[in-house]
């Protein structure tokens, strides 16, 4: 699997009131996207960036870290043939992503995903 990009996925309970303290005190003021139930932030000057996720929209867990790659089709077929624990299958979302949940053999759970062009 090619990694094109990886964002950290921080749980927060309610992301209004999380929202304060990364976009004031960590200085992740634009907000990339925001759907309810997760938003992404990140720095204009920096470009580091941190997603909020209360919940998922259709998958049982909330992922640890999401992993973009240019081909999730390949990652999925791998990570089957490799015996990982599929926490969710591979799915076209309606928000615009393919995506699926992978468990990492300690445990974590890792969204790896594309953005559908």
């Amino acid at each position: 699997m090619r990694v094109t990009r990886i964002i950290a996925d921080l749980e927060v309970a309610d992301l209004d009131a999380a929202k304060g303290f990364y976009t004031g005190f960590l200085g992740l003021s634009t907000e990339e996207f925001d759907l309810g139930w997760v938003a992404r932030y990140s720095s204009p000057e920096t470009g580091a960036h941190l997603q909020l996720v209360t919940r998922d929209a259709s998958a049982p867990e909330v992922p640890a870290v999401s992993v973009a790659t240019d081909d999730v089709d390949a990652a999925y077929a791998e990570a089957q043939q490799l015996g990982y624990q599929i926490v969710h299958p591979l799915t076209d979302e309606p928000w615009g992503v393919r995506r699926f949940f992978v468990r990492a053999p300690d445990g974590t759970v890792v969204n790896v995903v594309r953005h559908r062009d």
